[in-house]
């Protein structure tokens, strides 16, 4: 099982920085789930640990290694990256999608083989994909479109893999549908999820691990259920609201205060922020 850690890390764009000095090491074979307001850095954190953003210092390493020293094709044989909103050639079928996940293991003269063959369909039998594999991936839902993007990650069998706001302009039943897509493929197979959310609900229930990032650097992280407070949510969000349980699951569930429709008084209510 790979390790992925950034060590003393700056991010930016320009003269402006967006992460700065940033250490985390993320827990193997788990789901950890980066949150924070709009704008702090999230996506671009999840960006730079997959390679596609060069630091402006430290290092994101790899299992030991580098990651700005490995080639191109070898750190997408061991991590692979879903960016929010991927835009699909018209046209294109679920299964030609699907078929670039394989492209890191295809060279100029390397023929199209029995093992690329069986991770294309295992990566569409394990998203419930094979029966929409001749359809056109825009002709599909939003939660059918986004599970077939998760099947082309899957493709490229790596241990780890990274997921910019997979549920964004989902409905909440294609929500659910995704995040327990996912939350199978690290039960069953042990796959390292890291994932960028907005519905911090959402985060607690799924998240093994939580990264709270604010004023470009970690805030706070651990188990849900260890560091979502009151607090830490107005201190993050500026936000106040109530932190109870989730009935159903037992994790931790924010209630916002703001404006609404009241249908029961509760006296003696308690500060928000304790």
């Amino acid at each position: 099982m790979q390790t992925l850690t950034a060590n003393d890390l700056t991010l930016g764009y320009g003269d402006e920085i967006i992460i700065d000095d940033l250490n985390i090491t993320i827990p193997k074979g788990e789901i950890t789930v980066l949150i924070g307001g709009n704008g702090c850095g999230k996506s671009t954190l999840l960006r730079s640990l997959a390679r596609l953003l060069k630091p402006k210092s430290g290092d994101v390493v790899l299992d030991g290694e580098a990651i700005a020293k490995m080639g191109t094709k070898e750190v997408a044989k061991k991590l692979s990256i879903l960016p929010q909103s991927p835009v699909t050639p018209e046209g294109l079928t679920v299964h030609d999608l699907v078929k670039q996940g394989r492209h890191p293991y295809r060279g100029f003269l390397k023929q199209w083989s029995k093992d690329d063959e069986n991770a294309v369909n295992n990566a569409l039998e394990s998203t419930n994909m094979t029966q929409l594999k001749d359809r056109a991936v825009d002709s599909l839902s939003g939660g059918q479109r986004q599970r077939a993007w998760i099947a082309m990650t899957l493709a490229q069998e790596t241990d780890t893999i990274l997921l910019d706001e997979p549920t964004t302009y989902l409905d909440m039943t294609h929500q659910i549908e995704v995040l327990d897509l996912l939350f199978d493929l690290n039960e069953k197979d042990g796959r390292t999820v890291v994932m960028v959310l907005h519905d911090l609900n959402l985060a607690c229930r799924y998240a093994h691990h939580i990264v709270a990032i604010k004023d470009k650097q970690v805030f706070s992280q651990g188990k849900p259920e260890e560091i979502i407070t009151c607090k830490l949510v107005h201190d993050v969000f500026q936000m106040k609201c109530d932190v109870t349980f989730d009935p159903r699951f037992g994790t931790p569930m924010c209630i916002p205060h703001g404006k609404g429709r009241c249908i029961f008084a509760r006296p003696n209510e308690q500060s928000a922020v304790n």
